[in-house]
């Protein structure tokens, strides 16, 4: 039974990850931080006593900020592959914290090759790179597409990525860097955008509440589900040789395209009035203002267009997304509607 070893096996990727490795015969080990109250909702379905025979999860408290810590675990667990997915991860709020952003997210990732390098296990290492990378970069990006960060989150992913490079070249590790364009689904956080619109106009076309407030409407992303993206995680991890890819749709929307679609999902007849930070969002049916802009949600350096060309994937990997931008909205707001009526919202 091979064994696999995961940071942020609490979050979104990590949980569809998890799934995904046990379903293919693997005991799946994850590093979880210690807090008063538990935030593992996204695998609870998958825990088992470990007292109980066949048991395939594993829970290990650390952190990417604790050096020692890192090393024991993976003394202890000694796996076949490691999949580094914890980090910071909302860009916003890298701009109000970029010292903490950086010593986890490229720190961090310093930290899990040096303790892979030192322990002289054959670990094969996945880690998860970014499309925010890219930045102002003119689209379609690819893997030899410069990198123009506008973030302290982008930026401590460009480190990351170039230190996955070098244990790879200067150590021989068998290191691959994911960069996976924007992925959603059910269980994104609620602070990120797209989880925000379908989880609040759910509410809203639920009498639950009465307006949601966002930030930029007009950045577009290259949207993908999380649930199919992270199986090229694993497939990355199969080659012959290490390398880099890109996962992504070859599509591109802005966060405007993702409310009308969302609203449509939800038979709100939508319309916009006005200009700028006085833009708002209108139900007709009610003449209700159910969208209004706020400033705080604008970043200080703004990412216009990301759109990815993940040509290298489909012709290695056997990449080809089958959920794109219309589906992947619609499965979003019918969890997040089906949940709120029913009171059993969980992530």
């Amino acid at each position: 039974m091979k064994k696999a070893l995961i940071t942020g096996i609490t979050g979104q990727d990590g949980s569809y990850l998890t799934e995904f490795l046990i379903e293919r015969g693997y005991e799946v080990h994850g590093i979880i931080r210690r807090g008063s109250t538990f935030n593992t909702d996204r695998i609870d379905h998958l825990y088992r006593d470990p007292h109980i025979n066949n048991t395939r999860m594993f829970l290990h408290y650390g952190d990417l900020t604790d050096t020692g810590n890192l090393e024991r675990i993976i003394n202890h667990v000694k796996p076949e592959e490691v999949y580094h997915l914890g980090a910071q991860s909302h860009v916003r709020v890298s701009f109000d914290m970029p010292e903490y952003t950086f010593n986890v997210n490229a720190s961090g990732t310093l930290r899990m090759l040096e303790a892979i390098k030192n322990s002289k296990l054959p670990i094969k290492f996945y880690n998860a790179a970014s499309s925010e990378m890219f930045g102002s970069s003119p689209p379609p990006q690819h893997e030899e597409t410069q990198f123009i960060p506008q973030s302290p989150y982008a930026l401590s992913k460009v480190a990351a990525f170039n230190i996955t490079n070098l244990y790879r070249d200067a150590h021989n590790i068998f290191a691959c860097n994911g960069i996976l364009f924007n992925h959603e689904s059910p269980r994104r956080g609620q602070t990120f955008v797209t989880r925000k619109i379908t989880l609040g106009l759910s509410k809203i076309e639920l009498r639950r509440e009465e307006k949601l407030y966002l930030g930029n409407l007009d950045a577009k992303r290259d949207w993908g589900f999380a649930e199919e993206y992270v199986k090229y995680m694993w497939s990355m991890l199969q080659e012959d040789k290490p390398d880099n890819y890109v996962i992504a749709t070859g599509e591109t929307h802005s966060v405007r395209e993702f409310i009308e679609e969302a609203c449509k999902s939800l038979c709100i007849d939508l319309k916009w009035e006005g200009l700028g930070v006085n833009e708002k969002g209108i139900d007709s049916k009610t003449n209700k203002t159910i969208i209004e802009i706020d400033p705080r949600y604008f970043r200080p350096s703004e990412v216009n267009v990301l759109q990815g060309n993940y040509q290298k994937a489909k012709d290695r990997l056997n990449f080809n997304p089958k959920i794109k931008f219309s589906k992947l909205v619609s499965l979003m707001v019918k969890s997040d509607y089906d949940s709120v009526k029913s009171n059993t919202l969980r992530y």
